[in-house]
């Protein structure tokens, strides 16, 4: 099982941006699925969550910004970013807790950057 995201890159201030992750490999069901992000010098934070069921919660920061969204059949779930801000410049990353032939896992994409100028 493998997430790959994509979707990051450089836009100015008021801008938007659609990240998706995508799930591959044998895989019965998605449950939970988050991004994060992480600013140089800061830790790692929190931005959205999705569950199976479709609630959704968002870190204080990014409410009435930021949506995430889920497609089941295509193992994939996105996060449209949208009146950017310089602060919101990091690496965003992927997390889901995944059922698979191997049973249940912790899983992690690889981080895409995405950078907001002033």
């Amino acid at each position: 099982v493998q997430l790959q995201a994509f979707g990051g890159g450089l836009v100015q201030a008021g801008g938007s941006l659609r990240l998706t992750c995508a799930a591959s490999g044998t895989i019965f069901s998605i449950n939970t699925m988050r991004w994060y992000r992480q600013a140089p010098g800061k830790q790692r934070e929190l931005v959205a969550t999705i569950t199976g069921g479709g609630s959704t919660n968002y870190a204080d920061s990014v409410k009435g910004r930021f949506a995430i969204s889920r497609e089941n059949a295509k193992n994939t779930v996105h996060l449209q970013m949208n009146s950017l801000r310089p602060e919101d410049t990091a690496v965003y990353s992927c997390n889901a807790v995944i059922i698979s032939s191997r049973g249940a896992g912790d899983y992690w994409g690889q981080g895409t950057l995405v950078t907001v100028s002033s």
